[in-house]
């Protein structure tokens, strides 16, 4: 994520104990960021505390860059915990300090971002509040209305509305805001009406679901988790949801991770006719539609080792290989000529075109098992005669596999020996899943990136420009 143009030579291995390039700290700390629900665990175990250390490494090198990547983190990849948990130590570290009170207002996309962030910081440091984050909670709390609070009050929970209030003393504007806060105080803000209400009182069935639809009041993430309840209870409008889902606009605004998507089409493809299903592949098609075209030719190559097997959070039905074939098939869209495989002990070409659906491939063909032999792509391309212009590799990046007999130290052998037989001077764009915190590849036409979103992929073309890095474009964030 660095310019690429220097092999590092600080040499180190993976979880597999496989040799593996160390990345430097805020190289590190973007995967990390990237690729985790904090407090999750993942299939080498939970790299939370590993995170912790990074953030705190960087943030005596460099807080600014620490604040810019909590909110874009959480504005541009749709990441909500990492976030909180970056300007909590920001908070706490004396260099960090001059950056808290922006870096909560960048967060802060929902009333529940403070209650959550004051929590961890709860948890983690305890009391006092630094005057920083005090000032900063204080910031985005008068900004919000009667709604925001109570519909975030969150009481019974760690850090409420009502905890901001009494720990952080915000200032009211005028009496009427400071009368909405005594109200707050004295938990009588009426519970607001949302389409959560409305199903708790009304129930979950065709004339609940028929008013809530035409009301317009269910977002669009609401409406992808509830996809299921609202197809078996058969409201008369259903097709205005459809509507919603694949509307560009809409798809544009929410900002969903592209397994948003697959995790509702799973729950729904035994229920819904072609309908809804196309409903959500359009939305997948359209959030990949801004992404810039690839020209030349793109080997594509999906890690579904076992490593891949684990599930993003204990919450989620999406396994870390979905996500991967999600991203290697939006990827696949965009190409002007692609070929694309998958590998893990062995490899398999998949006969794709740009129009493949991707919703559906993902599902007959994301599964994990087996080592993984990272060189496989490469040993293909050598054998094959195959002239590419880049290869995109979409792993964890935990190789422990070789040719057979081999004893190359580095799959950026394998990348090398491509380039010299074949003449082209191959981009190889590794992209890491996991943020376990090392990376397989290194040197001229190198480019590191991580991430769940499709955004990522932006990366691919601007790397190849000269114009920046995933880290570049962190470290020049701007956000209003």
């Amino acid at each position: 994520m660095s310019k690429f143009n220097n092999r590092p030579s600080n040499l180190t291995t993976n979880r597999e104990g496989m040799p593996a390039y160390a990345m430097a700290d805020r190289e590190k700390l973007v995967t990390q960021v990237l690729t985790s629900f904090f407090n999750e665990r993942k299939f080498y175990g939970d790299n939370s505390a590993q995170m912790q250390l990074t953030i705190q490494r960087v943030i005596r090198q460099d807080p600014d860059f620490v604040s810019r990547l909590a909110v874009y983190a959480r504005r541009e990849f749709s990441m909500r915990s990492v976030a909180h948990v970056l300007t909590a130590y920001l908070a706490h570290a004396p260099e960090g300090k001059p950056f808290v009170r922006r870096t909560v207002r960048g967060i802060t996309l929902r009333g529940d971002d403070v209650t959550e962030l004051l929590a961890f910081y709860l948890s983690t440091f305890g009391k006092p509040i630094p005057n920083a984050l005090r000032k900063g909670i204080c910031d985005v709390f008068a900004g919000f209305d009667e709604y925001t609070l109570a519909k975030y009050r969150g009481a019974g929970k760690a850090a409420s509305m009502k905890d901001l209030v009494m720990l952080c003393h915000p200032k009211p504007a005028d009496e009427a805001q400071a009368a909405m806060w005594k109200q707050l105080i004295e938990n009588r803000l009426q519970t607001p009406v949302t389409w959560e209400t409305r199903l708790s009182e009304r129930g979950n069935n065709k004339e609940t679901w028929e008013e809530l639809i035409d009301s317009g009041k269910v977002g669009y993430m609401a409406l992808l988790r509830n996809l299921r309840n609202i197809k078996q209870a058969a409201p008369r409008n259903i097709g205005k949801v459809w509507k919603t889902i694949e509307d560009p606009e809409a798809v544009r605004r929410s900002k969903q991770l592209p397994f948003r998507f697959l995790s509702a089409y799973r729950e729904i493809s035994d229920v819904a006719g072609s309908r809804a299903l196309d409903a959500l592949e359009n939305a997948v098609r359209f959030a990949a539609g801004n992404l810039p075209r690839l020209p030349g030719r793109t080997v594509i190559a999906v890690d579904t080792s076992g490593s891949m097997s684990g599930r993003l959070s204990r919450k989620s039905s999406v396994r870390c290989c979905e996500v991967g074939m999600m991203l290697g098939l939006i990827a696949n869209r965009i190409c002007e000529d692609s070929l694309f495989y998958t590998f893990n002990d062995k490899i398999e070409k998949y006969p794709l075109t740009r129009f493949t659906a991707i919703l559906e491939t993902c599902m007959r063909y994301a599964n994990a098992g087996g080592g993984t032999r990272m060189s496989l792509p490469f040993e293909v391309m050598i054998r094959d005669g195959i002239r590419a212009d880049r290869i995109i590799i979409i792993s964890d990046n935990e190789c422990n596999r070789y040719r057979w007999g081999d004893n190359k130290a580095f799959i950026q052998n394998y990348a090398d020996e491509y380039r010299q037989k074949s003449g082209s001077d191959l981009w190889v764009h590794a992209v890491d899943l996991m943020g376990y915190g090392t990376q397989q590849f290194a040197g001229p036409h190198t480019n590191i990136i991580a991430g769940w979103s499709e955004k990522v992929l932006n990366f691919i073309v601007l790397a190849e420009q000269g114009a920046g890095s995933l880290e570049e474009t962190i470290a020049r964030y701007e956000w209003q």
